[in-house]
């Protein structure tokens, strides 16, 4: 095995990740597979897209190379270029380039945080086409069959900005996300973070009424991240009050008045 392959398999997953599904989003996601086409995860922080693209991986059996993208993000970071090697210059694949060319699933997570040069990039791979042009190089890779473009976002969270251009939404199989209903969360927290059934409907509880904030000028709700971060601080031996205070209250918000609103919902259940 060459150097190159021995790098790409060090993205694949060896064990599977736990995931419950919510809906149809697996059968979804596997007939996009199979039918070539770019899929687009869209849904709030911490509801579990990265989690579920994980567990599509490791379903199909496929490597996920993921770029978790930010504002100087450039073309070049994920086609590839040249860089200088022991006094020469040599050519370096980006992710993008050797999920394609490995045949993996290329997941671009928050893709609008990227600058707009990379979304032009990704354009050619999502239509019947699947080729990705080097400008550098002066090639055109063809993707094989068994590629997979998946990118996310959060559209209740970005500015006009930096939302997605219509022309590139449109080039994709869409998959919304949201909270797991209580009864599915619960069974999350239970798994994910070790917890009793009692403790995770709590957790619950609190996440539900947190997010009813929303309304009153909380930006974002509390994730299902965060509620496992809560039962994990607390299978560890932490106050079950102060657990929740560290990551359902000051995570999300600095204001104090909406931080003392948090806390009297989080003294209800503990």
């Amino acid at each position: 095995m060459g150097v190159e392959s021995q790098r790409v398999e060090e993205f694949r997953l060896t064990k599977e990740p736990y995931y419950l599904p919510l809906g149809h989003e697996v059968e979804l996601f596997e007939a996009a597979f199979n039918a070539r086409l770019p899929v687009m995860l869209k849904g709030p922080t911490g509801c579990g897209k990265t989690r579920f693209v994980e567990h599509m991986s490791w379903r199909l059996g496929r490597t996920l190379i993921t770029v978790a993208c930010h504002e100087d993000l450039t073309a070049s970071d994920l086609v590839g270029k040249y860089t200088l090697q022991n006094d020469a210059t040599v050519w370096q694949d980006g992710p993008l380039t050797t999920a394609v060319k490995s045949g993996g699933i290329a997941y671009l997570d928050e893709v609008v945080e990227a600058r707009k040069d990379t979304t032009v990039v990704i354009h050619p791979l999502t239509d019947d086409r699947r080729v990705l042009p080097i400008e550098k190089k002066g090639e055109i890779v063809q993707a094989p069959d068994d590629f997979m473009l998946v990118i996310s976002y959060n559209p209740g969270y970005q500015s006009v900005l930096k939302d997605l251009k219509h022309s590139t939404k449109q080039r994709f199989v869409a998959i919304e996300f949201d909270y797991p209903k209580a009864d599915l969360e619960e069974i999350i927290l239970q798994e994910e973070a070790g917890i009793d059934a009692d403790t995770a409907a709590k957790l619950v509880k609190i996440a539900e009424k947190v997010r009813n904030l929303r309304t009153h000028g909380l930006e974002e709700g509390v994730s299902t991240r965060l509620l496992v971060y809560a039962g994990q601080l607390m299978a560890g031996g932490v106050d079950p009050v102060e657990a929740c205070e560290s990551t359902i209250c000051k995570p999300i918000t600095d204001d104090v008045e909406m931080q003392r609103s948090i806390v009297e919902i989080i003294a209800t259940q503990f």
